[in-house]
């Protein structure tokens, strides 16, 4: 899952924020080492470990030294917050500047949003499958 164009150790660091955020590395649990990630994804251990310590320069993992690497609590939180803040960086403010070229309101806007999330997440009673 490696990407031509952006630094190998930002994409290890971003592979294990995802592991955190959808909860398959726990908080406390042990994390990936910087030589399991290197054999994993085949690359130099030294650019694994710049990944690694980005995550510890963030809060996001600790060291327990000779033992390993650990998700640090609250880790998921933190990493949830800034992807919401991101989100809305990424996603909303240019949704509603393209809106408002389009001469759309907030009403207007929520209600797409409302429209397109119904299409594109069932609701649990169409789920249950009415005969």
């Amino acid at each position: 899952m490696i990407e031509e164009g952006r630094p190998l150790f930002v994409q290890i660091a971003e592979q294990v924020e995802d592991s955190i955020v959808d909860g398959t590395l726990s908080e406390e649990a042990q994390a990936p080492s910087t030589n399991e990630l290197a054999s994993f994804y085949r690359i130099n251990p030294a650019t694994a470990a710049k990944g690694v310590n980005m995550l510890v320069d963030k809060g996001v993992v600790y060291k327990r030294r000779g033992i390993g690497m650990f998700v640090a609590t609250g880790a998921r939180e933190l990493l949830l917050s800034e992807r919401r803040s991101a989100f809305a960086d990424r996603y909303v403010q240019p949704l509603l500047a393209e809106a408002r070229k389009l001469g759309l309101g907030p009403d207007d806007v929520a209600d797409l949003v409302r429209v397109n999330a119904a299409q594109a997440i069932p609701s649990p009673s169409s789920s249950k499958g009415t005969p």
